[in-house]
């Protein structure tokens, strides 16, 4: 089997002069995913590190640039599921982790539970080693700002939301398993505690040998009410093409509910597709040492992997 990543960081807006800094990121996602799927290294192992490379990327809404609660605090969700088995880790309302994604697969792993959150999430981190952070490392200029700007009188809520973000990657390894890994800061100014898709089962992302796997992105409240990422698989189970199952799936959450939304999904032979009802969405994929990337609707760009690390060297 040909492993196979692909990764996105964040279907809705991307203001243009962050759009390089955005394909910077998941390219460099994407070659790091595949690199641990090149050594042999399971499906799993590269959707967290794809993920934990874009959790500290500023760039993405997710660990290091998530979005601010309206306390003005990172409050981040996140999850990561093995198709071999249906396992699955997930923590929601974290603080001062630097990669909840990691956190996920520590809950996945060593407990019995699938979803830990907020102060019990906290907890386990503690019990685990895992070190705290503080909170203001998490908080870039940008959030900062974003954060003060929505809580102005005249602020238009529909209008920041446009900027959706998320971060999140799907793969096939050598052994034909499949994973999927999503991490999220939420919504700009959310109320304390509120949890998104990203964390739930079935929603933020789903994974299962039998079919593929997939992680999405968008406005959560809507891929929750249509369980977007487990709605997709459904369709592949009932003969679709990732790109149709994805396409399918976007069109029936926008009509049902008026939510939009991104994706990206991995079938269980390495098809694969990255489709979003968004104006832009950036995602990469590798297979076959060819990489290809984009942002917008159509748009394809394709190198070699030797190409793409040689550039990622001279700072892409």
């Amino acid at each position: 089997m040909r492993p196979v990543i692909v990764v996105h960081g964040g279907a809705g807006r991307i203001f243009k002069e962050r759009e390089e800094g955005c394909r910077a990121g998941v390219v460099r996602a994407a070659l790091q995913g595949y690199g641990v799927l090149k050594q042999g290294g399971s499906a799993l192992d590269a959707v967290e590190e794809a993920v934990r490379s874009m959790e500290d990327d500023p760039h993405f809404n997710a660990g290091c640039g998530s979005v601010l609660n309206e306390e003005g605090e990172v409050e981040m969700d996140a999850i990561i599921m093995d198709g071999k088995n249906l396992a699955s880790g997930a923590v929601s309302a974290v603080k001062r982790i630097a990669n909840p994604i990691k956190l996920a697969r520590l809950v996945m792993e060593k407990t019995k539970h699938m979803l830990l959150t907020d102060h019990g999430a906290r907890l386990f981190a503690q019990a685990m080693g895992v070190p705290e952070i503080p909170g203001e490392k998490l908080i870039t200029e940008r959030s900062r700002e974003r954060w003060k700007k929505n809580l102005e009188p005249d602020s238009n809520p529909v209008e920041f939301q446009k900027d959706l973000g998320t971060v999140g990657a799907v793969a096939v390894d050598s052994e034909g398993n499949v994973a999927c890994a999503t991490s999220t800061g939420g919504l700009s100014n959310k109320l304390v505690g509120r949890v998104g898709d990203t964390a739930c089962i079935g929603s933020g992302g789903y994974a299962d040998n039998s079919s593929g796997a997939t992680s999405t992105t968008g406005h959560g409240e809507s891929i929750m009410k249509v369980v977007l990422a487990r709605l997709i698989l459904y369709h592949m189970e009932q003969g679709m093409s990732p790109e149709m199952a994805a396409d399918t799936a976007l069109e029936y959450m926008k009509t049902r509910v008026g939510g939009l939304g991104g994706v990206i999904v991995v079938s269980s032979s390495g098809e694969w597709a990255a489709r979003f009802s968004t104006k832009q969405m950036s995602w990469a994929t590798v297979k076959d040492d060819e990489l290809h990337y984009g942002i917008y609707t159509g748009e394809r760009h394709t190198k070699s992997v030797d190409e793409a690390l040689a550039s990622e060297s001279e700072g892409f």
